[in-house]
């Protein structure tokens, strides 16, 4: 997801990468060349992966097939679910990542495994056990150390980024991680009967088909267009994320959605170091201060979700 999200943010704005070559500002950030991206991105990566889907897993057409049967209707509604919701918090994300720097934008996102922990126990049940387990007070202090580490992150109002701008980017942030623990808390129970490999895959073709359905009422200007970045990063990005969804796919049938944030505990600061070093995107001490309290604050959420679920298996 770094590096996508740093080629994202080359394409919606001029950069000098590597501090060698001037490249980037092929689309503006907005919602419509946000769908065109994600459709060139589908349209790549959605055939590959139904090809690569039966070598890494035979059974799967197998499985897609029995979803349409009535015993398996609700699996079916879960799945597509799953897919309409990433088709929002990757148009949303997209969004974010063109208006503000890349490092905070996948920081405010990254304060998902907070909204996680929350509907797990509020609407779906923890994942330990099938219990419904309160939050504990750690856990609720945890989560509030994530939210005023993003805050720190939030960048002031210059001639770089205007109040308006900042204010979309931080709403668009906030909104795709919101999505995105919906996301992983619905795919944790459709994951329990269902295989990542498909699962992953009717993800991706839900995203191809919205996207592409999305342009039809809301075209972009594809005359003032250069095609060919576009096309090569289309292929980059999309390759990533399908190798970087199934894993996190996987992640999530293995130990369940919040244990499985531990993996990404450290994209924020990660994200934030690969665009300094590749697009030489700085932040401040304080925002830089930031980014650091909402890494450790999901690796601590992450870890004692960890301690707990061992505890309830032992």
């Amino acid at each position: 997801m770094t590096f996508h999200n740093v080629t994202v943010r080359v394409l919606f704005s001029e950069h000098l990468v590597l501090g060698l070559f001037l490249l980037g500002g092929y689309v503006k950030p907005d919602l419509q060349n946000s769908f065109l991206l994600m459709f060139m991105r589908m349209l790549l990566v959605v055939p590959l992966m139904a090809s690569l889907s039966f070598k890494l897993y035979p059974s799967a057409w197998t499985e897609l097939q029995d979803l349409f049967t009535r015993k398996r209707r609700d699996v079916l509604i879960q799945a597509l679910g799953c897919g309409v919701l990433m088709f929002v918090y990757i148009a949303s994300l997209y969004i974010a990542i063109g208006l503000i720097p890349t490092g905070i934008a996948l920081t405010l996102f990254f304060t998902y495994p907070v909204f996680t922990a929350l509907l797990s126990w509020r609407f779906f049940g923890d994942a330990f056990g099938g219990l419904r387990l309160r939050p504990t007070l750690f856990r609720w202090l945890v989560m509030a150390i994530i939210l005023v580490g993003s805050a720190f992150t939030i960048p002031q109002s210059s001639a770089t980024y205007s109040s308006h701008t900042i204010a979309i980017g931080i709403f668009a942030s906030f909104g795709a991680g919101i999505v995105y623990a919906f996301y992983c808390i619905i795919a944790q129970k459709c994951l329990e009967k269902f295989h990542p490999v498909p699962f992953t895959w009717i993800s991706f073709a839900s995203t191809l088909l919205l996207s592409g359905v999305s342009l039809l009422f809301w075209p972009a200007k594809s005359g003032q267009l250069d095609w060919t970045p576009l096309w090569i990063s289309s292929i980059f990005s999309g390759l990533v994320s399908f190798l970087g969804h199934t894993l996190n796919n996987v992640g999530i049938r293995m130990v369940g959605a919040s244990t499985a944030s531990i993996i990404g505990s450290s994209s924020p600061a990660l994200t934030a170091l690969v665009a300094w070093i590749t697009i030489n995107e700085t932040l401040n001490v304080i925002q830089s201060v930031g980014i650091g309290v909402v890494t450790l604050g999901i690796a601590l959420l992450s870890a004692e979700g960890f301690v707990k679920s061992l505890k309830i298996r032992g």
